[in-house]
């Protein structure tokens, strides 16, 4: 039977992946592990979790991750980190022989230019974004790497481009986050201090492509069980929003009555941003929940954890 060796198994996307997994495999074959149980930025440690854990199958999620905030303010540790956590796991299964790694990077690694819907074959047509650049360069490597670690060592390797990623554990930090979970803590926060408005950064007209994190983890069995290429492939809902859409949505779901304004004066990024998802599709392959199922679902989450200190803000 094969042993899946699951990183970053209680980060975010790793705590809906870990349970599909399971499911599937049986928990006998599905190993997580977290920062306590290895230093993956150190190569000893990561040869030690290979040696150890004997995976057949490596889905790499550990990665140092946070909103256009946070790599702003770190861009060189997103970089850095991201960097020997990119580089070492694909030298390491390499050199281990193990038959798959799957490896998940993000839609901010397209270049800012990017036109939508932004098909795989614009990754390498510009510069990213250059608040999270730092970071998406250091996962862009990843697509390097797969290539070349095939070349020379025949290793099968497997790069998924997943959109905007939404859902239950996220980080709801107002300074690191991303603008789903920040925005409803911001407006539950509202709601609860009886707040009668809050401002939003930008004018509430870029356009985003935003994925349930339950849809993106379904998928790992398939690419574990059916997908060999070594060409990245989108995994998102392949449908537009716009900002100002979606805080009204949170603000309708959460009964918040105050109103929403917009600061102008900050910056809105691109404007538009949606994922080609035919590759997906062409799989077989599907991300069905709705924006609003996904919403109730995080937000009910939300609200059930808050008071808990069970959230991560």
């Amino acid at each position: 039977m094969t042993r899946i060796v699951v990183t970053g198994s209680s980060g975010f996307l790793g705590r809906h992946a870990m349970p599909v997994l399971i499911k599937k495999y049986g928990s006998e074959n599905v190993i997580g592990l977290s920062r306590k149980d290895y230093d993956l930025t150190d190569p000893i440690q990561v040869k030690k979790m290979f040696e150890e854990c004997k995976p057949d199958v490596l889905i790499h999620l550990a990665a140092y991750v946070g909103g256009i905030g946070a790599n702003n303010k770190l861009p060189a540790d997103f970089f850095y980190i991201n960097s020997l956590l990119t580089s070492f796991a694909f030298n390491y299964a390499a050199k281990m022989k193990i038959a798959k790694l799957i490896y998940p990077i993000g839609g901010c690694c397209y270049p800012s230019t990017a036109q939508s819907p932004i098909s795989e074959n614009q990754m390498w047509n510009g510069y990213p974004q250059q608040e999270m650049a730092g970071y998406a360069m250091a996962k862009k490597s990843g697509i390097v790497a797969s290539l070349a670690y095939k070349e020379q060592y025949g290793l099968n390797s497997v790069v998924t481009i997943p959109g905007n990623i939404y859902g239950e554990y996220d980080n709801f930090g107002l300074t690191e986050s991303h603008v789903i979970p920040a925005t409803i803590r911001r407006i539950y926060e509202a709601k609860e201090k009886k707040v009668d408005k809050i401002i939003m950064w930008g004018s509430g007209k870029p356009q985003r492509d935003f994925v349930y994190v339950g849809d993106v983890a379904a998928t790992f069995p398939f690419f574990i069980d059916s997908y060999n290429s070594d060409e990245p492939i989108n995994i998102s809902s392949g449908t537009s929003t716009s900002i100002s859409e979606l805080a009204h949505m949170i603000k309708e779901l959460i009964g918040y009555d105050g109103e929403v304004q917009w600061d102008t004066s900050k910056p809105d990024g691109q404007l538009v941003k949606v994922f080609n998802i035919s590759k997906m599709k062409e799989n077989g392959l599907s991300c069905p929940t709705t924006l609003r199922d996904g919403l109730k679902k995080t937000i009910n989450w939300f609200v059930e954890n808050y008071h808990k200190g069970n959230v991560r803000l």
